[in-house]
């Protein structure tokens, strides 16, 4: 399967790059998301089989003050390159976010659910998702959570870095969701792309870590697998305030891209122990 990608720093591109090494990556420099028409022409120019957008602007808070800039990157762009991959009749797959939910309930939110984003990030996305969809092409809208891996900056190196320097942490404990390994990502990316490219269809679908826990809890099990002897403190989110609001309720409901492609939640304990290795090593 001949793969095109945009992206090649990020935590889902760099896992791509581990699985998929003969893949052909496109940086910044190759294709700037802030230009959705070179997006589109890269396409066009290439003779990939699918085409897989892991790159995106994940700047939760500066978008609140930057939202047309994160709206062309995470809308504008990824609608360009779905209308150039449904032109060519190509598979087209691209991440989007629970922060397209209100983030209300507790129940894990279905994809068919409706969207109300309540920061200017989940709006961007949900431009995304729209212009994807209305490309009318083969495409999958695939959502996920809490992204974890070895690179780039995320939520458990910054535990890991924090926990070594401090006796005690404050960890918010009623925001309620699926951490979600990148290189999971990139494995169910990689195996959904090859069964489009053999006439599978796609649609809008949820992929994330179980069993859901707190971010709290999440913080507790990171502490735990690195041995750290850090104290996790329960706040709730009232005490944490963030630019952007954060979703009390990131559940997913990831059944029917299970029973679609095969692919069942990956274990974010499991991940959690290699991504904790491969940075100690």
């Amino acid at each position: 399967m001949k793969l095109l990608v945009f992206g090649k720093t990020g935590q889902v591109a760099r896992e791509l790059q581990r699985l998929a090494p003969d893949a052909t990556y496109l940086g910044r420099d190759e294709a700037d998301l802030t230009n959705p028409a070179a997006c589109a022409a890269a396409i066009a120019a290439s003779d990939a089989q699918a085409i897989i957008n892991a790159a995106a602007w994940t700047a939760v808070d500066k978008a609140e003050t930057e939202e047309a800039a994160a709206t062309t990157v995470n809308g504008d762009a990824p609608t360009a390159m779905a209308q150039a991959a449904a032109a060519k009749g190509v598979p087209f797959l691209h991440i989007s976010t629970d922060y397209v939910f209100d983030g209300a309930g507790d129940q894990p939110f279905t994809p068919d659910h409706p969207t109300a984003p309540q920061n200017a990030y989940g709006r961007s996305k949900l431009a995304g998702e729209k212009g994807v969809r209305a490309a009318s092409g083969n495409h999958l809208i695939l959502r996920t959570s809490w992204v974890v891996s070895a690179h780039g900056a995320n939520f458990v190196k910054t535990m890991l870095r924090l926990g070594a320097e401090r006796e005690s942490l404050n960890v918010v404990a009623d925001q309620i969701g699926g951490p979600t390994p990148a290189a999971a990502i990139a494995d169910a990316l990689l195996t959904a792309a090859k069964a489009m490219t053999q006439g599978a269809s796609g649609g809008t679908h949820h992929f994330s870590g179980a069993p859901d826990t707190s971010w709290a809890d999440f913080a507790r099990a990171i502490m735990a697998e690195a041995n750290l002897p850090c104290r996790i403190n329960d706040i709730p989110t009232a005490e944490y305030p963030t630019p952007a609001k954060r979703p009390l309720n990131s559940r997913l409901d990831c059944s029917a891209f299970t029973a679609a492609f095969g692919i069942p939640r990956p274990d974010w304990r499991q991940g959690l122990k290699a991504i904790v290795k491969e940075l100690t090593q």
